[in-house]
């Protein structure tokens, strides 16, 4: 994993227009979002035949995301960060554990970045599969060039969710993921660009990516 120094990050919101500044403390960040290969080895499922061992996992949800996070952390033998209710709606996060985790939407946002001040850290054709280059489906991780933290795919090949609830009040407890995809047009491939779904939503163009608390 790579290590990501502490900062600051400006977050906005562009639906109620505001802005906001976030702390981050260092933190680890995986370099490539989560594979099929690592995915299904930790589940104890073989990786469908059909599917590009080394392309991200997707068709998880935010809940998936969660319960492979603690089997991660128990598998390499860490403390999991996540307390799940037995019915699963209630999910507490223990911020003193040190095992894998989701990314904060700021520590995302300021890992993706990776100290540039612009819209995207690169051409978008160089850095990112999405709608005008990805042929219409997902790809391999780490064939475009990373940012200059060693960060792959931050931007373009499936969204990413976040630890966040993106607003309470208005949608409850729908989750925040990040980054465009493969299926999105490049307007969506962007470090601030904001999406959010219910925790239990899947779809072909998301996955996610490990963090770790130093």
């Amino acid at each position: 994993m790579v290590k990501i120094a502490a900062g600051e990050v400006e977050l906005r919101d562009d639906r109620i227009k505001t802005t906001w500044t976030t702390q981050v403390n260092s933190f680890l960040l995986a370099p490539v979002p989560v594979t099929n290969k690592l995915y299904f080895s930790i589940v104890h499922k073989t990786v469908e035949p059909n599917a590009e061992p080394q392309a991200p996992i997707v068709e998880v949800s935010w809940n998936d995301a969660i319960l492979f996070c603690n089997l991660l952390s128990r598998h390499s033998g860490l403390k999991e960060c996540y307390s799940v209710s037995d019915d699963g709606e209630s999910v507490v996060w223990n911020r003193e554990a040190d095992g894998y985790r989701l990314p904060t939407e700021a520590e995302w946002q300021y890992a993706c970045k990776a100290g540039t001040g612009g819209y995207r850290y690169g051409e978008l054709d160089d850095i990112a599969w999405y709608h005008e280059n990805s042929g219409g489906q997902v790809h391999k991780v780490g064939q475009k060039r990373p940012n200059a933290w060693g960060l792959y795919d931050m931007l373009g090949n499936v969204w990413e969710w976040c630890w966040d609830v993106y607003d309470e009040k208005v949608y409850g407890s729908y989750k925040i993921f990040r980054g465009g995809s493969w299926a999105e047009e490049a307007r969506g491939c962007g470090a601030t660009c904001r999406r959010r779904s219910h925790p239990t939503f899947r779809i072909d163009d998301l996955g996610f990516r490990l963090a770790r608390s130093l």
